[in-house]
């Protein structure tokens, strides 16, 4: 007797860690920038350039790239726009690691602060977060059937439908978007940028036959000098759609997609934005190139007949098990929340105006509880206004906004798979008297629950003569009074008949028992 066996293809997260450490560097100005009379505004992103797994441990060599916007009383420009990178090389322990391991590693800048030690020097202090983890995919040969040998002939077996979901594809990609932004008629001619910021949102993906679509928006905000005597400051803020076409071997319509992205930064930890001449030869157009590096998941649900049990009535059938565990899709959930606040301002000046505002939305706490997935965080909200002081017209001031959130999500454990994805739907910041600022947002939270399935699959069998001595203890007739949990088959198990007789003999439409049924069995009917 053989089993049919299948392969079923899945992944799972092997482990994961997380490391904090900081950076700090005192940074002098290059010869050609003017000296810093106050400082404005400054960011920090990490870029990771090179993951190494090793035995026990991982090695992440990347970029903490910044811009620094500060102004100067020289001649010239009022504003200027300070930017680099600063290299790092950490290692993160994880036991159990091996160099052939995929490791995939997220950077974050948990605090950025630039100090101004003189006119000259700064001093950069960051505090940064990188998360480790190990994705594994693995295949589970699981038997789904029997043949040869004595297969249907004095052999009974259980077979169990059982919904897997089935990973499909998995790649990494990089979806990336061209734009020429042209400025509106009214606004001056650029001679350069001062400060730029490109963010995502409302992001989807949707499998298609052998692509996948993308779609979402892009929200750009650039501060520039104009061209001109006065080289005075303007900014410009516009969405403009992201929407194009991946190709992606092997997709379908029905697969669930769960995909990872990211904007793919540069060095100093900005996305490309150049300046470009338009038709007339003049500097009036916005050149954005966009990357999103894709982490992409695509998955297949599937009910599977898997073989659970068996037994033998003319022989002793002896299955082998081990320990083995399915993945079943639980919920893929989006849940969003409103978050208001009010804010005083520590400027020093009065505000005029609320130029720009930007934030980012951070997962502090995540706990598994009876209604779902509850998450604290904040929003890291950056605002630039402009003041009343003409010598330094721009100031920023920044935020942490608290939210709480239980993202609804009904059956899930803390052993169930879920990374949960959080999104900066849409930012308001309204200036209200007294030098407040009142703030509204809409956060996105998205999250593909995985249940892991745990059963015993049996690997083999092994096939002996039954022991007569069992056979002749058996009664010839015996009525049979079922205890709680009994059903057919384990009744036909215990005596050796197959449990189509069973259920025949007594006239029974199911093999479920309740507690004190009474069920007739004669030996030797097949």
């Amino acid at each position: 007797m053989e089993l049919i066996k299948r392969n079923i293809h899945m992944d799972r997260v092997k482990r994961s860690t997380v490391i904090q450490f900081t950076m700090e560097e005192d940074l002098n100005l290059p010869e050609d920038k003017p000296d810093i009379s106050t400082l404005n505004l400054e960011k920090g992103e990490v870029v990771i350039e090179e993951i190494r797994p090793g035995t026990d441990e991982v090695t992440v060599r990347g970029k903490l790239g910044y811009a620094i916007l500060y102004h100067t009383q020289e001649t010239g420009s009022n504003l200027v726009l300070l930017s680099g990178a600063l290299p790092f090389e950490e290692k993160i322990h994880m036991e159990g690691t091996l160099p052939s391991d995929t490791v995939a590693v997220n950077g974050t800048v948990e605090d950025f602060t630039v100090n101004m030690i003189n006119s000259r020097k700064l001093n950069l202090q960051a505090l940064l977060l990188l998360t480790a983890r190990i994705e594994e995919i693995y295949d589970e040969e699981l038997p789904v059937g029997i043949q040869g040998g004595s297969a249907g002939e004095g052999v009974e077996y259980r077979i169990s439908p059982m919904e897997v979901t089935e990973l499909s594809i998995c790649k990494n990609d990089i979806f990336r978007k061209k734009e020429e932004i042209p400025l509106p008629s009214s606004y001056p001619n650029i001679y350069q940028i001062l400060w730029s910021n490109v963010s995502l949102r409302d992001v989807e993906f949707k499998p298609q036959e052998e692509k996948l679509a993308v779609q979402g928006d892009i929200q750009v905000f650039v501060l520039y000098e104009a061209e001109g005597e006065e080289r005075s400051i303007r900014s410009y803020e516009t969405t403009i759609p992201l929407n194009g076409t991946l190709e992606c071997q092997g997709c379908r319509e029905e697969l669930l997609p769960d995909i990872r992205y990211s904007l793919v930064r540069q060095e100093h930890g900005q996305p490309e934005l150049t300046i470009q001449p338009d038709l007339d030869g003049e500097e009036r157009i916005l050149g954005l190139e966009c990357a999103l590096e894709l982490n992409i998941r695509l998955y297949e649900e599937e009910q599977i007949d898997i073989l659970r049990d068996i037994y033998g009535v003319t022989k002793e059938v002896i299955p082998d098990t081990r320990d083995a565990s399915l993945r079943q899709l639980l919920a893929r959930i989006t849940g969003k929340t409103k978050v208001t606040d009010h804010r005083k301002t520590d400027i020093g000046s009065p505000v005029l105006q609320v130029l720009h505002s930007e934030g980012i939305v951070t997962i502090d706490h995540q706990e598994t509880t009876e209604e779902g997935i509850r998450l604290q965080g904040s929003i890291d909200l950056t605002v630039l206004c402009i003041t009343e002081n003409d010598e330094t017209p721009y100031v920023s001031t920044r935020e942490q906004i608290p939210y709480e959130y239980t993202l609804n999500v009904q059956g899930v454990t803390g052993t169930d798979q879920a990374e949960v994805h959080s999104e900066l739907e849409q930012l308001q910041v309204n200036l209200l008297e007294g030098e407040e600022l009142d703030v509204k947002a809409v956060l996105s939270f998205s999250t593909t629950v995985m249940k892991n399935i745990p059963l015993e699959a049996i690997e083999g069998v092994e096939e002996q003569e039954i022991d007569s001595n069992v056979l002749a203890g058996l009664p010839s007739a015996v009525i049979y009074i079922a205890a709680p949990g009994d059903d057919l088959w384990s009744i036909g198990r215990k005596y050796h008949m197959p449990v189509k007789t069973v259920r025949e003999l007594n006239a029974l439409e199911s093999d479920e028992l309740r507690p004190g049924q009474k069920v007739l069995l004669v030996k030797g009917l097949a």
